[in-house]
C-alpha cells in the first residue's frame, strides 16, 4: 500500500494506491475520515487500511492535485543516524574536525522540521548564509505506535512504513557549530516523499538499493544492507528510557558520495536537480533555487 498526502482544490487530503504506479484514490472516498497522515497513523491500524478496497470508487484524475511530503509537519524533530554506512564513515574520516571517529554506539542527531519540502519543490540555497549546500539520500522509517524500552526483536511490528528523505545540509554551518543541528535544520532542508510504503510491501530485513543523482549524474549508490546499525537496533537503543510517538521519523543515514566527500568537493548550486531513489519506494526530485 502506497500512501500520499495531496493538495487539490479542496485542500490537503490523503490518498492511496495499491501498486507503486497505479491509480490513486482519495481515502475519504473509501470511508477514512482522517485528514492528515499523523492522524491516520495515530488512529487507523494498518490491518484496517489493508482491508480497504477501491471497488466502485473513482480514482483521482491526473493533473488535478499535487503531492505534498507524506508527513508535511512531523510531530517531533526527525531522529537521524549519523555515519551509518561504512563507506560514508571512511569518507567522513577526512573531516575529523566536524565528524567523530567511528564509535561502537550509533550516532544520533535530529533535524528541526517546521514543514517538510514536497516532491518537486524548490529548495532555497540561502546565499550569504550557506556556501556549501549538500545532499544525502536516506531511507526514512515511520513508527506506527508508541515505542519505549522496546527490544530489537519487537521493533519490526511497531513500524508503519518507509519513505525517502533527503538530508539537505549546510556544511559550513554544520562544521561551524559543535552540534550538527543548525546546519541540518534550515527551512525546507527536509524533502520527503513521494509516499509512505507500508511494511507489507517491503520484506524484513530491509535491503533496498539506494541512489542519488545530481543533474542525472550518479553520486551515491549503495544498499540498506550496508547499515552499520540496523533499523531495529537503532530504534531499540534510542527507546531505552525515551518515548517515541506514532509518526516518529527515523532517517537511517546516507552512503558515500556526498558533495563534501568528493575531491574536489562538489556542492549544490542554484539550478541543480537532485533525485533520490530507493527501490520499492520511488523517486524524490527537488531543484535548488536562490
Amino acid at each position: 500500500m502506497y500512501l500520499y498526502t495531496i493538495r487539490d482544490c479542496h485542500g490537503e487530503a490523503l490518498a492511496v494506491s495499491w501498486t507503486q504506479d497505479g491509480p490513486r484514490y482519495r481515502l475519504s472516498d473509501l470511508g477514512i475520515a482522517e485528514q492528515t497522515m499523523n492522524d491516520l497513523i495515530d488512529r487507523v491500524p494498518l490491518a484496517a487500511l489493508r482491508r480497504l478496497s477501491p471497488a466502485g470508487v473513482a480514482p483521482l484524475e491526473a493533473g488535478t492535485y499535487r503531492l505534498l511530503a507524506p508527513i508535511p509537519r512531523p510531530k517531533q524533530d526527525v531522529l537521524c543516524l549519523g555515519i551509518n554506512y561504512a563507506d560514508h564513515a571512511a569518507e567522513a574520516a577526512q573531516f575529523s574536525d566536524a565528524f567523530p571517529a567511528a564509535k561502537p554506539a550509533p550516532i544520533y542527531f535530529s533535524k528541526r522540521v517546521s514543514e517538510a519540502a514536497n516532491p518537486d519543490e524548490t529548495i532555497p540555497s540561502y546565499p550569504g548564509l550557506v556556501d556549501s549546500l549538500d545532499y544525502e539520500v536516506e531511507l526514512a522509517v515511520i513508527l506506527g505506535r508508541t515505542v519505549k524500552d522496546c527490544p530489537p526483536e519487537a521493533i519490526p511490528e511497531t513500524i508503519f512504513g518507509y519513505t525517502i528523505l533527503n538530508d539537505i545540509s549546510a556544511r559550513n554551518l554544520q562544521t561551524l557549530h559543535n552540534q550538527w543541528y543548525r546546519g541540518k535544520s534550515l527551512d525546507k532542508f527536509t524533502p520527503m516523499g513521494p509516499c509512505i510504503v507500508t511494511t507489507d510491501e517491503i520484506p524484513w530485513p530491509v535491503r533496498l538499493q539506494i541512489k542519488c543523482y545530481v543533474n542525472d549524474e550518479l553520486r551515491q549508490s549503495s544498499t540498506t544492507a550496508n547499515f552499520i546499525t540496523g533499523i531495529a537496533e537503532a530504534l531499540s537503543i534510542f527507546s531505552q528510557g525515551t518515548t517515541l510517538l506514532p509518526g516518529t521519523i527515523l532517517a537511517t543515514g546516507t552512503p558515500a558520495g556526498v558533495g563534501m566527500g568528493l575531491n574536489p568537493p562538489r556542492f549544490l548550486q542554484p539550478g541543480d536537480t537532485v533525485v533520490c531513489e530507493i527501490e520499492g519506494i520511488g523517486r524524490l526530485s527537488n531543484t535548488i533555487g536562490l
